[in-house]
């Protein structure tokens, strides 16, 4: 009996947007600042990542704070 190793689907969602995931080789931070240009808020935010089936989910959400 072989192991066979097979690479999660990653699903990014940032706002209720899903977006597409730009380069399987780039870590989840690299996604982050390469969709940073497009949505600013992405620079602060926080993720949240859980599995779904067999599909690596990856929350991105806006860090809420105050201005000081």
């Amino acid at each position: 009996m072989s192991i066979q190793v097979q690479q999660m689907e990653r699903i990014f969602k940032f706002n209720g947007v899903r977006l597409p995931d730009p380069n399987p080789q780039l870590d989840i931070d690299g996604v982050r600042d390469l969709y940073a240009s497009q949505y600013p808020e992405l620079a602060s935010a926080s993720m949240r990542t859980e599995t779904v089936k067999d599909r690596l989910l990856v929350t991105f959400e806006k860090v809420i704070g105050h201005k000081g």
